[in-house]
C-alpha cells in the first residue's frame, strides 16, 4: 500500500533508528498518529530541544549540554586513566559496571575507510593532545571486539606508545563480535580486571 508523502516520510525516519524494521516503523507511525498525538508532540519537542542544546564535551566528546560533561566535571575521577570507547552508550555501559573511576574519550565511531571514517572523524588529534599533556598514564582501549574495533584499538595503542603511555585492552568476558552497550555490568567489571597490554 502506498502511504501519503508525510506518513511515508515519518515511517522512513523511524525506520532509520537502530533495530527498527519497516513493519515496526509503520506500527510506530500509526500508533503516534492514531492514538498518541500528545505523546508524538512531546517526542517532537524533546527531539528538537535535544538537537538544539546537546553537543559534545570539549574534553571527552561525550554528549552533554554544557562545555564539560558531568563525568569530566567530576574532580574525584582519576585523570591518569583514560578509557577509550566508540559511542556514548558504551560510556553508560562501562559506568554501570561501577568498576571504573577514570576519564573517558568517546570516538563517536570506529575506523572505517570504506565509510569515510578516518582519524580526523574520530578526534584522534584531540586524543593525542590529551596524551601529550603528560597526565594520562594508562589508556584502556574498550572499543568493540569487531574487526573495525580491533583495527581502531591497534591505531590507538600505537599513538599511546608514541607518547610513552601504557595501552591496555579490555580482555575476557566481552564476547567476540559483541557490543559493549549490550554487555551486563558484572561481565564488564570482569573484563576491566583482566585487561592486558597490547604491546
Amino acid at each position: 500500500m502506498k502511504h501519503s508523502p508525510a506518513l511515508a516520510r515519518l515511517i522512513d525516519a523511524l525506520h532509520a533508528l537502530p533495530g527498527v524494521g519497516p513493519k515496526t516503523a509503520q506500527r510506530m507511525a500509526f500508533k503516534l498518529l492514531q492514538e498518541g498525538r500528545e505523546g508524538a508532540k512531546e517526542l517532537a519537542g524533546a527531539l528538537t530541544t535535544a538537537l538544539g542544546s546537546v553537543g559534545r564535551c570539549r574534553r571527552c566528546r561525550m554528549l552533554t549540554e554544557g562545555e564539560l560533561c558531568p563525568l569530566c566535571a567530576d574532580t574525584r575521577r582519576d585523570d591518569a586513566l583514560l578509557c577509550v570507547v566508540e559511542t556514548p552508550s558504551d560510556v553508560v555501559a562501562v559506568e554501570s559496571s561501577a568498576s571504573y573511576r577514570g576519564r573517558y574519550f568517546v570516538l563517536m565511531g570506529h575506523l572505517s575507510p570504506l565509510d569515510g571514517i578516518g582519524p580526523e572523524q574520530l578526534g584522534l588529534g584531540d586524543f593525542e593532545k590529551l596524551l601529550a599533556a603528560g597526565v594520562v598514564r594508562e589508556v584502556i582501549l574498550a572499543t568493540n571486539p569487531t574487526v573495525e574495533g580491533e583495527a581502531t584499538a591497534h591505531v590507538l595503542s600505537g599513538l599511546a606508545q608514541k607518547h610513552g603511555v601504557r595501552a591496555t585492552r579490555i580482555a575476557h568476558g566481552v564476547p567476540i563480535g559483541g557490543e559493549l552497550e549490550y554487555v551486563d555490568g558484572g561481565t564488564l567489571a570482569h573484563a576491566f580486571q583482566g585487561r592486558q597490554n597490547l604491546l
